[in-house]
């Protein structure tokens, strides 16, 4: 018995590649998911990688903060070391200096001059006093400014004439003053020393009133 085909055969070749371009669609359709299914994942793998960094930086920044703050309080600690040092060097280096004031005020003073009060307030010292005469105040400026090696600056605040009493009841005109004085820091005295080559030695003054 003999079969004859009766479908047309351009109608057979067009379902075939009907079939074959759904076939070649779903194999472009899972090989795309593919595509994107692996590109997810090292998307993924790339966020975690980055993640990780920076959770490690993060920890890192951190652990430096600590430092820096355990770096500024040390300086802090360190600068009030240094002061309470300074401190204590000048207290040690200031220690002769009222005796060097006392000494200079004992040569600078001419006679005829008495002190009735001495303040000292840092590095100025205030001076009250009597003399018998304008001309003694004025040798105890001179000899402040261009004989002493520990005074320096002086000035006549106030000077004003009284009448005194004297133990015998006799009046006597005296002029009371205040004046200002400069005390130099030893330091200052080791320096000039050094640039003059040698220690200043203050010049020969009147002796000291009784």
């Amino acid at each position: 018995m003999i079969l004859i085909n009766l479908l047309p055969h351009r109608e057979e070749r067009r379902r075939q590649r009907k079939r074959a371009f759904f076939v070649g669609l779903g194999a472009c359709a899972v090989a795309g998911a593919a595509v994107v299914g692996l590109w997810f994942s090292v998307l993924q793998q790339m966020t975690a990688a980055q993640q990780s960094r920076n959770d490690f930086l993060t920890a890192e920044i951190a652990r430096l903060d600590v430092q820096i703050k355990d770096i500024a309080t040390l300086r802090t600690e360190i600068e009030a070391l240094k002061a309470r040092q300074k401190a204590v060097e000048d207290l040690q280096t200031d220690r002769n200096v009222p005796v060097h004031l006392l000494n200079e005020l004992v040569k600078q003073t001419p006679e005829g001059v008495y002190f009735t009060a001495i303040k000292q307030n840092a590095q100025v010292v205030t001076i009250n006093g009597v003399a018998q005469t304008n001309e003694r105040v004025s040798e105890l400026l001179r000899n402040t400014l261009y004989n002493s090696a520990w005074l320096e600056r002086p000035e006549l605040v106030e000077i004003k004439a009284v009448t005194a009493t004297t133990a015998n009841r006799e009046q006597r005109r005296l002029f009371e003053f205040s004046m200002r004085v400069t005390l130099k820091r030893p330091q200052a005295i080791a320096a000039s020393g050094a640039a003059s080559g040698a220690a200043p030695r203050p010049a020969a003054a009147p002796a000291k009133t009784t």
